[in-house]
This record gives structure tokens, sequence and C-alpha cells, in this order.
């Protein structure tokens, strides 16, 4: 069982806090800071959180912590609210805007000219404030020493919650419609005062349907390409900490940061979800704020501590499990490489056979082979991206193996360790212009239960590259590479390795227009597996120190609502029926909480709900509602935000709709009903 988190009280006596301070920035906006100083007057290195999650109160409990924490180590802290969230002003047109990225540059040398600042400034973050560390760090400003990004992508095509292989995810639907709703938050009265309602308004006028504005860009054109580092890695010239977890969504961009950045860098990977490592599930957890200040004092503090001296890139890799909702603890053992690429690791190739067999030998025979999914092919998918709550991983795999096309080998005569991309390459036909593949890597126990290991996908108009759209000829043959996830991972012997090859995979992936049948000839396709022989490294491994973090706040839960995921399938319409009730937040299961020290209530509510027949892949529909409100006495307000998507063989239909409540007066009420061509979705 992973170690509970050792909360230290005692280190309070060494902080002190500041609410909030507005940076002035060049165009006369202000950025509202939270601050977390060491106690005394002296000058010390600042680290920068840079986010558009509220600091003043849902991100509260998570931010008090760490940064309380880090302050007692001996440094200060900035939380600081984007343009347009929080109590910051102005309004959020985008992710990762050029504009917040001018902001930040502003920010850090704010920090570094304040008179409890030494001049030298570190930059962290997990999801957003991974990604605009690197982008900052592409900006070289002379402050910026160091940054450590977790949880966070260098390409923001490719591995982000928008497209996987070119195929749009329905997380795009899920983030852009909370995105939505946190952009249209107001202010606080007691922060920014009595021009809140002003400022209100604006946001709410500015808001942006961001699902639609990303569906818009299906290629990697320059909106994906703006704010993704791996589009000139020598920008980055400062030291790099990159950090993720294979239950994440964003654990390939730990690897080419590795191999991509000419810098003193440093990966880690865990068995994580999008968490902190401290706070890390599944388990084990580790002592992820003691690594973080060993981080900052060798390039903060230019402390020769020894950490570049260990190897550059240290992994968990995991053990056969049985399949499961989820798991507290994922058994494994860390593993760890001094380079990376890994000159150590070679490619294991196996040949797809005749009668489904995957043999480490050559293929000789095998006729081609043809297969129709089902729409509802990806029921027990599990979500994109993990983040630590219940019922969240890959199902066992037998539903979906029986919905796509499998290769299976001979029981393993040895356990064999992998670390890298997985990737497949098939020769395949389809008989539509437009489909796409889901790969899956699968370990099956000798009594058939069937784990996901890994997957891939790739949208066929895209084979060529996702810088064009190229529908196929219906009926030709064309080989094709589907790369499949990161991954670290130990085949048991007893077990078998299964391929298995679908052209859907809902809810994760919106289906192409048509249903389409996929040929593949199994002779010339093969399997190519990253093994990796033991390490010396392995055995030398210094292990992590014990999770631990400073005390956060209290709050009072004032209603709480369960947690609920469902499969229906409605037995006369044959539509399948996938339901995420969710509370969401800081706050686990409770929809209301309260901060007493702010004399503020907040709550927050989710409902997401993807629905398709089984066979037409017209049908798909995916629907997001929520609430969110912030309330002190008098003061009430809340925000409504239900959106839609739907759509026809050349055209996606996005409807959105956000009402802004002050009390019981709906001051804000506006309607988005937006039709996309698919271009090659």
């Amino acid at each position: 069982m992973s170690e509970p988190v050792r909360v230290r009280p005692e280190l309070l006596e060494r902080v002190r806090e500041i609410e909030n301070v507005f940076i002035p920035l060049a165009d006369g906006t202000r950025l509202a800071a939270r601050l977390f100083l060491p106690a005394g007057d002296g000058a010390n290195p600042v680290i920068l959180e840079y986010l558009p999650y509220r600091k003043r109160d849902f991100m509260r409990a998570r931010d008090e912590p760490m940064h309380r924490y880090f302050a007692a180590h001996g440094y200060a802290v900035a939380r600081v609210d984007v343009r347009g969230s929080g109590d910051s002003d102005g309004v959020m047109t985008d992710e990762y805007s050029a504009r917040e990225v001018t902001d930040g540059l502003e920010v850090i040398d704010w920090l570094s000219r304040q008179s409890w600042c030494d001049g030298a400034v570190g930059m962290m973050g997990i999801s957003w404030g991974g990604f605009n560390s690197l982008q900052l760090a592409a900006q070289r400003p002379h402050a910026l020493r160091a940054v450590m990004t977790l949880c966070a992508s260098d390409d923001r095509y490719s591995d982000d919650a928008h497209f996987m292989g070119g195929c749009l995810l329905n997380e795009n639907m899920q983030w852009g419609s909370i995105l939505m709703t946190y952009a249209a938050m107001p202010p606080d009265p007691e922060i920014v005062g009595a021009r809140w309602r002003q400022m209100w308004r604006e946001r709410l006028e500015g808001l942006v349907p961001y699902p639609a504005h990303w569906m818009s860009h299906p290629l990697r054109d320059g909106q994906w390409r703006h704010g993704s580092v791996c589009e000139d890695f020598s920008a980055v010239e400062c030291p790099v900490y990159a950090i993720g977890g294979w239950a994440d969504g964003y654990s390939n961009a730990v690897g080419r940061l590795l191999a991509g950045l000419d810098v003193p860098r440093k990966g880690l990977i865990g068995p994580w979800a999008h968490t902190f490592p401290h706070r890390g599930y599944p388990g084990p957890k580790i002592g992820f704020l003691q690594e973080a200040i060993r981080w900052w004092e060798r390039w903060l503090r230019r402390v020769d501590n020894g950490i570049m001296e260990e190897p550059m890139l240290r992994v968990w890799m995991e053990e056969s499990v049985a399949p499961a909702p989820q798991y507290d603890e994922r058994p494994g053992r860390w593993v760890a490489e001094t380079s990376w690429p890994s000159a150590r690791i070679e490619d294991r190739i196996y040949s797809f056979g005749a009668e489904g067999r995957l043999t480490a030998e050559g293929a000789t025979s095998g006729r081609p082979v043809t297969f129709a999914s089902p729409q509802n092919t990806g029921t027990v998918s599990g979500e994109w991206c993990a983040f630590g709550a219940p019922g969240e991983m890959p199902l066992d795999q037998r539903p979906d193996d029986g919905r796509s096309i499998v290769w299976d080998s001979e029981p393993l005569e040895a356990s064999f360790d992998i670390l890298g991309a997985p990737r497949v390459e098939l020769e395949v036909a389809i008989d539509q212009p437009q489909g796409l593949l889901v790969v899956r890597l699968c370990e099956v126990a000798p009594d058939g239960a069937s784990t996901r290991v890994s997957y891939g996908l790739l949208n066929l108009t895209h084979r060529h590259g996702h810088d064009r759209n190229e529908p196929m000829v219906p009926g030709r043959i064309e080989r094709v590479e589907v790369r499949l996830n990161d991954i670290a991972h130990t085949f048991s012997a007893g077990h078998r390795i299964r391929i298995a090859v679908a052209t859907a995979y809902w809810p994760l992936v919106w289906p192409s227009p048509a249903a389409c049948t996929l040929t593949v000839d199994p002779v010339p396709s093969r399997l190519l597996l990253p093994f990796r022989p033991p390490g010396d490294e392995d055995e030398a491994l210094v292990p992590f120190s014990q999770p631990e973090e400073a005390p956060g706040i209290g709050h009072n839960p004032l209603r709480a609502l369960p947690f609920r995921r469902s499969f229906e399938r409605d037995l006369v319409t044959n539509e399948f029926i996938y339901t995420l009730r969710s509370d969401g937040g800081e706050f686990g299961d409770h929809s209301l909480a309260r901060l007493e020290e702010l004399d503020l209530t907040l709550g927050y509510a989710f409902t997401r709900r993807h629905r398709i027949g089984a066979h037409d892949p017209l049908t798909a529909r995916t629907e997001v509602s929520q609430w969110i409100e912030l309330s002190r006495g008098s003061w009430h307000t809340r925000i409504e935000c239900e959106t839609s998507l739907a759509s026809t063989h050349d055209a996606f239909q996005f409807v959105g709709e956000v009402r802004a409540y002050e009390g019981p007066e709906v001051v804000f009420r506006r309607r988005w009903n937006d039709e996309l061509p698919r271009r090659g979705l």
C-alpha cells in the first residue's frame, strides 16, 4: 500500500504569506498573485506557478501544502492568475496565447526585481503550468534559471487533450467545456473591489467556445505549432526536469524532451495519473517535494548536491496486473537509464502470421483479414487521461478484443521488460476514403483476462503527416505505422502478447463519418517492442523519500453527491450510453464546501454523457453539463454551462450555452450554434 503523505505543521512557523499583490504589466493590466515567503526579510530565489485556475478559492487546498513547503525551505513562491482568470484583469482568449507568454515574461522580470528575490527565478507547474513553463523557457528570460514541468507536453498537436494520431479526442469537448466555465467565473470583490462586475462582464462577453475553436484546426497548423517547444528545442537554454505518469495523458513528452533538449535535464515517470507525485495515484507516492527542493537547490542556489550525477531517466517498471477500474498501487520497481534514447534498448520484432498468431519468427503465410468494428468498440477503454478518480482505468479488454482483429503470441517462456514506444507496421486497405486505426497492445493472462499495456491511434488521412489530409483510395493496400504510447512494462512468463486492431474507439475518439471495413495483410505486418535488458543502474538507485507536505486549509463539506460512472445499452435502439457524474474539484465528492477563513462557499458539479448506436457513426453525440458557484453573505454568483457535439457526414454541429447568475437573476446568457466542416476528422 502506498505511504500516506506526512503533514508537517511545524513548517508554518517558517512561512509568511501575502494573500494578494497585483503585478503591473506594460499595457496597464494587473495580474493577481498570492505570495508564500520564507520568514524574515532576506532575499531568496523565487518559484513561479502561473495558472488560470483561481489561486484564491478552487485551487487553494492544492496550492497551500506545496507552496508553504517550498517557502519553509527557503524559497519565495508566487502563485499567479493568468490574464482573464481568478482576480487578474483582462480576458482569456485561448490556451497558451501569445499574450499569456508575453505577460509571463513581464511577471518573471517583476519577480526578479523584488526585494525578497535574489534575482533567480524557477518555474514549475502541472498540466497548464507545465506547458507554459516550457514555453517561457523557450523565450530565454534572463532571470529564469530552471524549470520543472509535470504532466505537460512539448507538442500541442500530438500530445494534448485535442487530437491523438490525427483523430479527434472527446477530451476536446470535455476540457474545452470546463475551460469555458472557468473563464466565465467572476473575480472576488474582496480582492478587486467594486469593479468586479465590470471585470466579470468583460469576461462573459469575451467568452470563446473553446471546443469549436480547437476543432476548427484539425491539422497541425500554426494554432498548434505555437507553444510547441518541439518546433525548436534549441530555444530552451535552462535546465529542465520533466515528470509524468503512465496513467496520465502526457507521458510521451518526457522521452521527447530528454532526446531533443541540449541542456542539463532529467526525466521521471511513475505509475501516477494526472497528479503531483507526492499525492500520486495509483501509488506508490514519493517524496516529490523533497526531490523538487534538490532540483531548485542545484539550479537556483548553485549547490552541487549530486542530483545531476544520477541517471537521466528514472521510471516505474509496471508489472503484470489483473485489469481493474482503479488501483491503489501498481506493482513494479524503479529502473533507470543514464541517457535517453538508451543505446541498450533494441526492437524485439514479432510477425503477424496465419490464424491470428503473433510469432517471433518471420511470417511465411497468412491470408488478408477483413473486419469492421462496431461503433461501440472502446467501452472498456478507460479515460484518455486519468486524474486519480475511481473508475478511470481500462477494464478487462476482452469485450473490445472481440470487436477487433487480434493476433496472439504463444505463452512466453520467460518474462521480459519493455521501455519506450511500441510500434506496429501494417499493410492495410479500407473501403472508404476516410477511417481510423486503433491498435492496442495487451497482455493476456492464462485465465484469459486481457490487460491493456499501451495503445495508439491513426487517422488514415494523416498517414503521410499531420499537416495534410489525404483521403485513402478505397481498396488500395498501403503501409502505415502506428506508434503506441510510451510505456515501461514487464510481460510475465506464461502470459501472451496480444495485438488488437480496430476501426472505432468510442467514447475516447470521435468516429469517422462512415463505418469502414478494414483489410490487413498480415505477412508484411509486424510489431516492434522496445526490449530493455536489465541494467546495473537499477540496483544502485537511491530510494525516494517518503511523501510529505506542509499543512493546507480546512474546509467543511455542506452537501455530498456520489461519484458515478455507468454504461447503459438500450435493447430497443441498440444505443450505448456512457455517463459520468462527478463533483470534481479539490474537494473530492463534495459538491458544496465552505472555506471558513475566506467566509466563502463554493461548489462544482459536472455531468458528461456519450451516446452512439452500434452500427451508425453519425449517431455519435457528446453532452457536457456543469454548474459552478461562489458565494459570501449576500454575494452569490453561479455559472451554468451546457455544450453538445454531434456530426453529419460533412460537418460537426457544436451547441453551447452559458448562463451567469447574480443571486437568482440571470445577468448574462449566450448561446453558440456552430457548424464546422470535418476536414478529414
